[in-house]
Order: C-alpha cells, then sequence, then structure tokens
C-alpha cells in the first residue's frame, strides 16, 4: 500500500510540473562518448541543472502542437510532462558520470579521449558486444533470404495493434515533420507498444529515462523491467521504481561510459513477442521533436519448445547475451515471485519459446568492458560487424583495394576521430579480420591516409533552419576542441538532412555501398584465420550493392570499441553499452529509400559550412550564478 501511494503521489507531482512548466523546450544534454575536460563538463552539467530548474518555474506559452496521442504520446487529458523532468534524469546521469570521474581521477583535468587510457590496458577504455551470426546463408545471392525490413507493408492486424511478421524499419513522426515530405510511413510510440490492454509484460532499454511518462503508456498490472543506465560508482543494481516495474542496471567499468542501448522486447497475452530496437530514448522530447529510428520484428510461439543450443550463434541468442550482460536474468528472478506467470521465466526460454525462424536483420551489440582473445573479440563491436557482414556475403574481395567501400555514417554524437581508428573500423565494415593489420607498428598505421568514410553531421546552417532552431540543437554534439583539431578529418564531414522535412535527426545509421571495379571478382577470400573458423560458408555469384546499419551506436570508438594487442592475442575496449542490426541492400534505390538522410549527401564546403556547435549558441550557455 506504501508502494502504491508513492507512485499515486509521484504521478500527481509529475501531473503538477507539467502544468506550470509549458515552455518552449531548449534542451541541452552532455553526450554518451567521454571525451572532454572535466572543467568543460562542470560547466554543462551546472549548465543542465539550471536549465532544467528554470523550465520546471516556466510559465510561458509551449509552442504549438499536433496533439500528444498523433505522435505516440498519451491520450488527451494524461499527464505530459515538459522538459524539467527530461532535463533532471539527464543532468542527474551528468552529474553522477562527473563524481566518477572526480572519485577515480582525483580532480585532475581530463585529456582529450586519446589521452585517457584504460586502467587494465594500453588502449583507450572503449569496448562493444555483439555475436557471430549462426543461420548459414546456403544461397548463390546473399539478398535471397535476406531481404530489408518492410518499409511499408507487410503488416497484418489482431485487434488493435498491427502485426509485422517479416520485420518493419520506420521513422518516427515528428511535430515538425508530419507527414513527411518524402511520403514515407512512420512510427508513433503507440504503434510501436501496440494496445496496452494486449500486454503480458515488456522489457525496455533506454539511456535518458522520464519514468512517470512512459509509465502511462502501460496498464498499472503490466509487469516491466527497466533497463537503464548505473548510478555514479557504475554498480550493477536491482529495485522497484513502481510496483510493478523493477529497475536494473549493468555494471560500467571503473564508473565510465554509458548503458545507451534502446530497445523492447513486448509480451502479448496472445502468445506474441515484438521485438524492438530502436535510437529513441524513452522520454517524450525523442518520440516527438526529434526524428529516430525504430526497427520491430512480430513473433509467435512456438508449437512446441526448441531444445536449448549453447553453440547457436544467431539473432535470439546474441539477444539472451545481451539481456545477461546488462543484469536482467536478476531483475527476473526478482520479479517471478510477485508475478509467477509472465510468459519468460528464464532468458533462455527467449530462444526455445518463440519461433524466430523470419528474422533475417543480424544484431550487433556493444558489451562495455575489456576483451580479450578471438573468441571474445568477434562477439562485440566492429569486429562482430565484420562477422555479421561477412555471413551476409558481403566481404568484398581483396584485390579490389582500400577504397572499394564507401561508409556513410549519421549520428547525433561525434568523437574524436583519428585515422588509425577510422581505417580500423573501415577494415572491419568490408568483413577484413583485424589479425592482418594488428601487428603492424603502430607509428605505421599512424601514417596512414583516411579510408572512404563519410561523416554525416548537421552544418549550423542545418540547426538554424530547422522548425526547432538552435534551441532544438541540444541533443547534437561537436566541440570546437574537437572540429579544430589539427589532424581531425574535416574535409570527411558531410550535410546531414532529413528526407522528412525541416526536423533534427537522432537517428544513428551507417549506409555502406561496394563499389565494385571487377564484379567477377568478388569472390570471397576463404584464407584460414581464427575468426573465420566458425564463419558460415557463403557462395557470392551477383554481389549486393553494400549493407545498413540502425540502432544506438553513434561512428564513435566508445560505441564501437577500440583494437590493440596482437593478432595471436587481440584486446577491445569497449566504453558503451549499445545495440542495433545489420541488413544487405540490394541496390541503390534501396540504399535511398533505407537511409533516414538525403542522399548523396552534400560534402561540406570549405570555409563556408561548419558543423553545429552547441556550446557556442547563445540557447546552450550556463547561466551566470
Amino acid at each position: 500500500m506504501e508502494r502504491t501511494n508513492q507512485t499515486t503521489r509521484a504521478i500527481a507531482l509529475s501531473l503538477e510540473e507539467s502544468q506550470r512548466s509549458k515552455t518552449r523546450e531548449i534542451i541541452t544534454i552532455d553526450d554518451d562518448d567521454d571525451d572532454d575536460s572535466e572543467n568543460n563538463e562542470q560547466t554543462r552539467y551546472q549548465a543542465d541543472l539550471q536549465t532544467a530548474i528554470k523550465a520546471s518555474r516556466a510559465t510561458a506559452q509551449e509552442p504549438q502542437s499536433i496533439p500528444s496521442q498523433q505522435i505516440g504520446g498519451p491520450r488527451a487529458g494524461q499527464h505530459k510532462t515538459g522538459p524539467s523532468s527530461f532535463l533532471a534524469e539527464r543532468a542527474k546521469l551528468e552529474k553522477e558520470r562527473l563524481e566518477r570521474q572526480k572519485r577515480l581521477r582525483g580532480g585532475t583535468s581530463l585529456g582529450d579521449d586519446t589521452d585517457r587510457k584504460d586502467p587494465q590496458s594500453d588502449t583507450e577504455s572503449d569496448v562493444s558486444m555483439g555475436e557471430p551470426p549462426t543461420k548459414k546463408a546456403h544461397l548463390s545471392n546473399p539478398l535471397e533470404g535476406m531481404s530489408v525490413p518492410s518499409v511499408s507493408a507487410g503488416a497484418s492486424s489482431t485487434s488493435d495493434t498491427k502485426i509485422f511478421w517479416d520485420g518493419e524499419l520506420r521513422q518516427t513522426a515528428t511535430r515538425f515533420a508530419e507527414p513527411r515530405k518524402d511520403g514515407q510511413r512512420t512510427f508513433r510510440l503507440t504503434q510501436v507498444l501496440g494496445n496496452k490492454s494486449e500486454l503480458a509484460f515488456a522489457i525496455l532499454s533506454s539511456y535518458s529515462l522520464d519514468f512517470p511518462w512512459i509509465y502511462e503508456f502501460f496498464d498499472r498490472s503490466v509487469p516491466v523491467i527497466m533497463v537503464a543506465q548505473p548510478d555514479a560508482m557504475g554498480q550493477a543494481a536491482i529495485k522497484y521504481t513502481f510496483p510493478t516495474w523493477v529497475k536494473t542496471t549493468p555494471p560500467l567499468r571503473g564508473g565510465f561510459g554509458c548503458q545507451h542501448m534502446k530497445f523492447m522486447l513486448l509480451f502479448y497475452k496472445n502468445g506474441n513477442l515484438r521485438v524492438v530496437i530502436s535510437t529513441a530514448n524513452l522520454i517524450a522530447y525523442d518520440w516527438r521533436d526529434m526524428e529516430n529510428s525504430v526497427w520491430l520484428q512480430d513473433l509467435p510461439m512456438r508449437p512446441q519448445l526448441m531444445p536449448p543450443d549453447p553453440k547457436a550463434k544467431d539473432f535470439p541468442s546474441i539477444m539472451q547475451q545481451v539481456l545477461h550482460a546488462v543484469n536482467v536474468a536478476p531483475a527476473l528472478r526478482t520479479m517471478l515471485p510477485d508475478h509467477p506467470n509472465i510468459p519468460l521465466r528464464t532468458i533462455e526460454d527467449l530462444r526455445m519459446r518463440w519461433d524466430w525462424s523470419k528474422v533475417k536483420v543480424h544484431l550487433v551489440a556493444s558489451i562495455a568492458g575489456k576483451h580479450e582473445g578471438w573468441p571474445s573479440i568477434v562477439k562485440t563491436g566492429h569486429p562482430r560487424l565484420m562477422m555479421a557482414i561477412r555471413t551476409m556475403g558481403l566481404r568484398p574481395s581483396r584485390g579490389l583495394g582500400k577504397g572499394n567501400m564507401i561508409i556513410e555514417c549519421q549520428g547525433s554524437s561525434l568523437g574524436n576521430f583519428t585515422t588509425q581508428w577510422l581505417n580500423e573500423f573501415h577494415w572491419s565494415a568490408r568483413g577484413e579480420s583485424a589479425e592482418d593489420w594488428l601487428d603492424e607498428p603502430k607509428r605505421r598505421r599512424e601514417k596512414l591516409p583516411y579510408p572512404s568514410v563519410r561523416i554525416l553531421f548537421p552544418t549550423k546552417k542545418i540547426v538554424q533552419e530547422s522548425a526547432s532552431g538552435e534551441p532544438g540543437g541540444g541533443t547534437i554534439f561537436c566541440r570546437r576542441k574537437q572540429w579544430a583539431a589539427k589532424n581531425f578529418p574535416r574535409d570527411k564531414f558531410y550535410v546531414s538532412k532529413s528526407k522528412a522535412g525541416p526536423v533534427l535527426m537522432h537517428s544513428k545509421m551507417i549506409i555502406a555501398t561496394i563499389q565494385h571495379t571487377n564484379p567477377a571478382s568478388a569472390s570471397l577470400n576463404r584464407e584460414g584465420s581464427d575468426t573465420e573458423e566458425d564463419e558460415p560458408e557463403v557462395k557470392i555469384i551477383e554481389p549486393a550493392v553494400g549493407w545498413a546499419y540502425v540502432g544506438s551506436h553513434n561512428f564513435t570508438p566508445s560505441a564501437w570499441g577500440t583494437l590493440s594487442g596482437s593478432a595471436f592475442n587481440p584486446i577491445l575496449n569497449i566504453t558503451n553499452y549499445e545495440i542495433g542490426i545489420v541488413f544487405p541492400l540490394k541496390d541503390d534505390a534501396e540504399a535511398n529509400r533505407v537511409a533516414c538522410f538525403e542522399r548523396p549527401p552534400r560534402k561540406y564546403t570549405t570555409n563556408v559550412d561548419e558543423p553545429w556547435i552547441q556550446e557556442e549558441s547563445i540557447y546552450h550557455q550556463p547561466e551566470a550564478s
């Protein structure tokens, strides 16, 4: 009874706050890359905190918006939070991160990302996870049976919830571009969740959270496990936040990094399971103002249990590893005594009880920590991406040279790019093993030219001319210090512009296209190596145009990982927990349709275009004390 009363009071306070804080949202938060100085982080945190306080007291009018239920919000009359709860949550996360840094570094100033070393290795503290796919491609064409998720059709309807048996990829609806300029369909949060009366259980994951806001989308009786950002100590923890909600947090090595995954596992009373991979946090701002990406697929329950297979490397087995890594197993055990009838009793039930045979995309995850040795390395970060590309049959021939693949990387946060890391990532993006270069001297790798990479990021003009203007650019991150660095790859930058209209994007996406100089020579290299020991055999006759990635990974070392060590004993360090999907693209038309940005992207014009740098905007300055 006491917990119920506390919940009621919390929701009432949130409703009261939302009535007070109807003001134009100027969202300013810290990014998910841990690569700035402590003084700057302190300044940004104080600015965020003051903005949150100010927003909670504001009484100005909110800009014109369409009804919240049309953008995935609760029905009219239900609670609708302003920016204060969102900012307070992000400010809390930032405060905890600063506390970890103070504790571990004794208050010393932080250097660049490249200067901060992992305490257990000689590389920067970045690490990721994902596992090699299991399904063997016995195809003459890599696209056969591996089609891209539908972007419009393929849905059937049961009650009030549409069913997507073949998978569906869409951008989210925003109040600034509805309908979309390109005419493509969108997802709202209510569509993603389906009819809430049909839900039996859910597992959700988000970096930034507005608990009272997301709570309104669920019936009070539905048990929910929420995977969230750890506290300042980076300790794994489990606690009840609402009567039927359990919050769980994974560990962060040394207190660094963030739990950046955005996914949902939605279990329905009719036995179906919906799997959702998203780029949106569970906050109103991400589902209303910023454009994001969502992939989902519905799965039926098997008529009979599938026997467990500890050697499996398919989508559900990787998802199970993710759930173990982010501390869901103990949360599930905590929940079972009060909810004995939930459809998932153990994490291993996920693969055994539901039919995953129609899931054709590959799961790529990053698990924060240090990973050592090839069996571990190929399960995580960009080496896992490499294995997925090989399984899809999209590994270009070595004979085509380094410039044979162009990757276009769209995100909302930039890292401190070096030629070493960009070549490292590009090597994996081509499906090539790091064994080929790990033993080369570091000095030689430092002198390599930049690979065929296009980094998509909005210019200052794009932000200013968007519907939300500069106030809406508070979750897009590039710093003057990064941009002005001597060896920063400024000539690799391209304009990020949404196909939907004048809206800013929070989507993370990579479009990779293979440039074959001689298609007849594009056969797989079958030289033996540790990374190829369990690689499925794939025969290529007509190569695909490339592949696409959609998920939580920004294009940074913190998200994808950094390799060191030797070809015999590699070491991969990843800072963040991340998750996404990879799938093949059959032609340029499909690449253009899947991309959330206008293609081909326009290259920055020297001395004319500059990236959006929020710290230089008058809307994102710390208030004077």
